[in-house]
């Protein structure tokens, strides 16, 4: 049985992923849990093969969840649910990362397989999601997304280099080549400027 869990933020209210996942016989749906400072240790202590990740929260504010999760459970595998209609839905054309990405609102079949692949330990991103990512340019890379998107939150530098688990000088060099990337005067600046180009929600 796939070992399944489900992580929403709570002002969403989509379709339930979980109504799909109880009708699989080779799945076993475990909890959905709220996206939270304390979810990657509340997800580590149910033992997930494949977490599915249906948010209205852009990537970029998803990508240190996704690490975050990762940490506390390496052997799992993570499936965001990305509507390209929305702006900062897109993945990261440099995106190395454990995170996986299918189009919300794909049949509950084409759902049920990308679980089934993860738990092989295979990738997944939809072809669509694919292409409409290439077709898009930033400027700015993955790892200037999560900075940004932490900075955005109000994290600071210090707070910033614990969760993505770098130095703070490192930190310090991402906001500036952000602000330099952006033409931005500042690093509010470069947030507002994000936000208003659909990277940042």
């Amino acid at each position: 049985m796939i070992r399944v869990v489900v992580v929403r933020d709570e002002g969403y209210f989509g379709v339930p992923v979980r109504a799909f996942l109880e009708t699989e016989p080779d799945m076993h749906y475990v909890d959905t849990l709220p996206i939270s400072g304390d979810l990657a240790p509340r997800a580590a202590q149910l033992w997930p093969a494949v977490v599915v990740i249906d948010t209205e929260y852009m990537v970029s504010q998803v990508l240190p969840i996704a690490d975050e999760l990762h940490t506390a459970i390496p052997s799992c595998s993570m499936l965001l649910l990305c509507d390209p209609s929305k702006r900062g839905m897109l993945p990261p054309r440099r995106w190395n990362g454990g995170l996986n990405f299918l189009v919300k609102g794909s049949p509950p079949t084409v759902l049920a397989d990308a679980v089934r692949r993860l738990a092989r330990g295979e990738r997944v991103v939809s072809p669509m999601l694919q292409a409409a990512s290439l077709n898009t340019d930033r400027g700015l890379s993955t790892r200037e997304l999560e900075v940004l998107g932490l900075a955005a939150e109000g994290d600071s530098v210090k707070e910033i280099a614990g969760r993505l688990y770098l130095s703070g000088g490192t930190v310090r060099n991402y906001l500036s080549a952000i602000i330099s990337k952006t033409g931005a005067r500042n690093r509010l600046d470069a947030i507002r400027i994000a936000r208003k180009e659909g990277w940042l929600r």
